[in-house]
């Protein structure tokens, strides 16, 4: 977990810059207050799924999306593909088709696809799913720590919502859509959840 941590802290979005992790009795207070703020940052992130009608910018975009790829993959075979949607006639379609998407009032959202051409072989070949659902949360941490809300809607395994969007989109069929997430400066302001259950864990 503290590596991938630190990876959002080298992103540059999250927090200061960690460049080594040490144990907390020798981390200097900017260091502890570096990981404090990236524990903050999950710990407060919430789905957002009204938005304002402000634009978001490309830098932020850009900023957001290299997040998402900052994340771990199956040796390092990354295999994804961000569709990023800005066009409003596309994001006013899949929000009257596909109601879900929640893009009606977002005026961007990123498509998480797996790239199939990038896939690892046999069995490993499901590993795409883990290593897009990783770039995902990224994504959503990324966009939680700019002061933007987003929700993670998903497609697969659902074929059909999948294919569906790919015809939508005019993708090709290497391209396996996981996610939607639109993204934007939020309208709502919705209770964190606290998922917290030590019934959940197993020592040994």
């Amino acid at each position: 977990m503290k590596n991938y941590l630190k990876t959002l802290l080298i992103s540059g979005l999250i927090g200061g810059s960690m460049m080594g992790m040490v144990s907390c009795d020798k981390q200097s207070n900017d260091d502890m207050k570096s990981e404090n703020a990236v524990i903050e940052c999950i710990m407060s992130r919430k789905s957002v799924r009204q938005f304002e009608n402000r634009e978001v910018g490309n830098d932020t975009i850009e900023k957001i999306l290299k997040a998402g790829m900052a994340a771990p993959t199956a040796i390092n075979s990354q295999p994804w593909k961000f569709v990023v949607l800005k066009d409003k006639n596309l994001l006013k379609t899949l929000a009257d088709t596909m109601p879900n998407t929640r893009t009606q009032t977002a005026t961007v959202a990123i498509v998480v696809c797996g790239d199939m051409t990038k896939a690892l072989e046999g069995v490993a070949k499901e590993f795409w799913v883990q290593d897009c659902s990783a770039a995902t949360e990224n994504i959503l941490l990324a966009a939680h720590s700019m002061g933007l809300g987003a929700v993670w809607t998903g497609f697969y395994p659902n074929m059909d919502k999948a294919n569906y969007l790919n015809d939508l989109l005019g993708l090709e069929e290497r391209y396996v859509p996981l996610c939607v997430i639109p993204i934007g400066y939020p309208a709502e302001d919705p209770e964190v959840k606290d998922k917290w259950n030590p019934e959940n864990v197993i020592y040994k």
